[in-house]
């Protein structure tokens, strides 16, 4: 349902990095519905490696929780909590410019 969700607000999206847990077979029907390109992230060594492009969304949720709104389930309304994700995400894309 969110990946059908995400095609429509952005019809722009073409591809969406996946943990393992996320590689059934439905999974991978609806993004071909949704034309989408599924890419799974595994490990290709045992033991703690860093997984490629698995630190941005780590460094990303480490980031919003650095925000006192966002530390904890504050608000309501999921649409407040969105804002203020928007809120937080331009903060920082506007530091990261600057700096």
């Amino acid at each position: 349902m969110l990946l059908t969700e995400s095609t429509w607000c952005e019809p722009t999206l073409g591809s969406v990095w996946v943990d393992l847990g996320y590689r059934g077979e439905r999974l991978q029907r609806v993004a071909r519905g949704c034309d989408l390109e599924l890419e799974v992230v595994e490990r290709t060594e045992p033991g703690f490696t860093v997984l490629p492009r698995r630190w941005v969304v780590e460094r990303t949720l480490a980031g919003l929780g650095k925000y006192r709104r966002l530390s904890k389930d504050y608000e309501r309304l999921p649409q407040m909590n969105e804002c203020f994700v928007y809120q937080v995400m331009t903060a920082l894309m506007l530091q990261r410019l600057t700096s």
